[in-house]
Parts: C-alpha cells; structure tokens; sequence
C-alpha cells in the first residue's frame, strides 16, 4: 500500500534540491565570487593631457605660473590654448545638450553645467590674455578678446565687468558702467 505522505515528501524534497543535484545539499567550500573588474581609467578624463575642464584649468595655471616668471611668450601659448580648447569644449557640450533635450533631462542638465564652467574658464583666458596683451604693449590686440568677455558673460557678472573696466582703461568706451544704480537724468 502506498502512504501519500510519504511520496508528497519524497516529491517536496527532490523540488528542493538544486538542478542536477541527485542528493541532498552537503556543506560545500564556499566559491570563490568572480572578481569585478575596476572600469578602465577614461583617457579624456586625464587631468593633465586630456580633454576636459580640468586639464583646461591646467592650462590657465601654466600660464599664470609663466607670467609670475616673466615668461610671457610661454603664458601667452598657455592662454591660447585654455581659450581653443575651452571654446571647443563648450560647443560640445551644447551640441550634446541640445540632441538630448526631451529624451532624457539629467544628460541636458550635465552638458549645461559642464557649458557653463567651460564658458567661465573662456572668459578667464580672454581677461588673462588681454591683460598679457597690455602689458606687451598690443592694446589694440587686447580689446577684441575683452569685448568678447563682455558679450559671452554680460556686464552683469564679475568678468564682464572687468573687461569693461578694462575698456574704459584703454580708452575704447568712455561711459563708466554703474551697475546697480540709476543713470542721471538728461534734461530735455
């Protein structure tokens, strides 16, 4: 005669062991976890040589470090080079921004701040190259590089400011910009 319970439980037992196991589960030595392996390091996030902000920040170090040495053919390549290569970078940056709009939000939201260091950093070489440039005594060559300041940034922020100062010193605009305050009233 047959017992059911004892064929239920013979039945329960043999579901519960693993795949391919024809008897019960034994303490096994535990297997050794494959090994993650680290992501490679990303070539353009390179602080010295790659294509980034920070190696763009390197170079603006470079040439405030040649101007404090009196190397002021070296500090001027330097700020060429933070000027190309943060101006490229903020191209990118906005191409990218803009494929991704309506797609996916956090990658428009990466691109526009990562724009807007890159244009910061643009700004900083232009002031740095103008103000090299007036001290070589090529004014003339100073003032396209402040205008631009002036237009990416705006008179509203710090390094617009500056460059309009920096204007007013070289005599190409003559209306100081007060900000903040009213201009006087003409009579009529």
């Amino acid at each position: 005669m047959r017992r059911p319970h004892v064929a239920l439980g013979l039945a329960l037992s043999l579901a519960l062991l693993p795949f391919g196991a024809t008897q019960p589960a034994q303490a096994q030595p535990a297997q050794a976890q494959p090994q993650v392996q680290p992501e490679p390091p990303k070539v353009l996030e390179a602080s010295g040589t790659g294509f980034n902000l920070t190696a763009v920040r390197g170079f603006l170090t470079r040439g405030d470090a040649a101007v404090a040495r009196g190397d002021l053919a070296s500090a001027r390549k330097d700020y060429d080079l933070a000027r190309d290569a943060s101006r490229r970078l903020l191209g990118f940056y906005r191409d990218l921004s803009g494929s991704f709009r309506g797609l996916d939000a956090r990658i428009p939201r990466e691109m526009d701040q990562k724009a807007r260091e890159a244009l910061e950093i643009y700004a900083q070489a232009n002031l740095r190259l103008a103000a090299l440039l007036r001290r070589q005594g090529q004014p003339e060559v100073a003032v396209p590089l402040l205008v631009e300041v002036v237009k990416v940034m705006t008179p509203a922020r710090e390094e617009g400011r500056k460059a309009y100062q920096s204007l007013l010193e070289l005599g190409f605009a003559i209306t100081p910009y007060t900000a903040g305050t009213e201009a006087p009233a003409t009579p009529r």
